[in-house]
C-alpha cells in the first residue's frame, strides 16, 4: 500500500476524491482547445490536446482505482463507504466521456459546421460549467465532514447542486437548437456525417447529466 495514499486518508478520508474530481475536472477543460482545433481541422494540435487529456484521464482512474483498493473499512464517517465508492465512479464516468468524445471526433475528424461552431462552444462551455460546479461541490466534503453533515455548510451544497440542475436545463435547451441546425442542413452534409454530429452533441450532453448524477449522489449522502 503506497505510503503517500495512506497519509492522505490519515488526514483526511474526503482528500483522494477532491484530487480525483479535479484531475477529471482538468481532463473535461481540454475539450476547449481539443474542439477549437477541430474547429480548424487543425487535426495534429487535436492529437496533441487528447493525448494530454487521457494522459489526465489515466490519472484519475488510478486515483479511482486506490480509493476503491485503499478506502478504509469499519471507518467512522457520517457516510457509507458505498456511497463515497459509487460516488468516485459518477466522477470516473464524467472523465471518460471526454475521453471518448476526443477519441471518436478525432478517429473520424469530424468536422464542425462553421454556423454553428460560436453556439457549439457555448454548449461545450455550460457543459464544463456543471462539470465544475460538480467540482466545487464535492470540495465541499471536507467542511460537511466537519460539521458532521449538518447546518449551513449542508444548505450550500444543496444549492450547488440545483444550480447544476439549472445548467444540466441549459445544455438540454442548446442542444435542441443546435439538433434543429443539424436537421436543417443534412441534405447537404455527408450522412455519416451527420449521424457522427448528432451523437456528438448527446456525449457532449452527457458531461452535464454526469455532473449532476455526482450531484444527486451527494444530496443522497446528505439525506441519510
Amino acid at each position: 500500500m503506497p505510503n503517500h495514499f495512506l497519509a492522505v486518508f490519515a488526514k483526511s478520508p474526503i482528500k483522494p476524491l477532491e484530487e480525483h474530481i479535479k484531475k477529471v475536472f482538468d481532463a473535461s477543460l481540454l475539450l476547449l482547445p481539443f474542439f477549437d482545433a477541430v474547429f480548424l481541422t487543425d487535426w495534429e494540435k487535436a492529437a496533441e490536446v487528447r493525448k494530454a487529456l487521457v494522459a489526465l484521464e489515466k490519472d484519475a482512474d488510478k486515483l479511482k482505482r486506490d480509493i476503491r483498493v485503499h478506502l478504509p473499512r469499519g471507518l467512522f464517517l457520517p457516510v457509507d463507504r458505498t456511497d463515497l465508492l459509487e460516488l468516485v465512479s459518477q466522477q470516473d464516468k464524467i472523465a471518460n466521456k471526454a475521453k471518448d468524445i476526443t477519441g471518436r471526433v478525432l478517429g473520424r475528424e469530424l468536422e464542425i459546421p462553421a454556423p454553428i461552431q460560436v453556439e457549439f462552444k457555448a454548449y461545450l462551455q455550460r457543459c464544463i460549467d456543471a462539470v465544475e460546479l460538480a467540482c466545487e461541490a464535492i470540495n465541499e466534503l471536507d467542511e460537511l465532514l466537519e460539521t458532521g453533515f449538518r447546518g449551513r455548510e449542508v444548505d450550500l451544497v444543496i444549492k450547488m447542486v440545483e444550480r447544476i440542475d439549472e445548467i444540466e436545463h441549459d445544455t438540454d435547451q442548446l442542444q435542441i437548437s443546435l439538433r434543429k441546425f443539424v436537421r436543417k442542413a443534412e441534405a447537404e452534409m455527408n450522412p455519416v456525417d451527420v449521424m457522427f454530429l448528432y451523437r456528438t452533441l448527446e456525449w457532449v450532453g452527457d458531461l452535464a447529466d454526469s455532473a449532476l448524477k455526482v450531484g444527486s449522489r451527494l444530496e443522497i449522502m446528505l439525506a441519510r
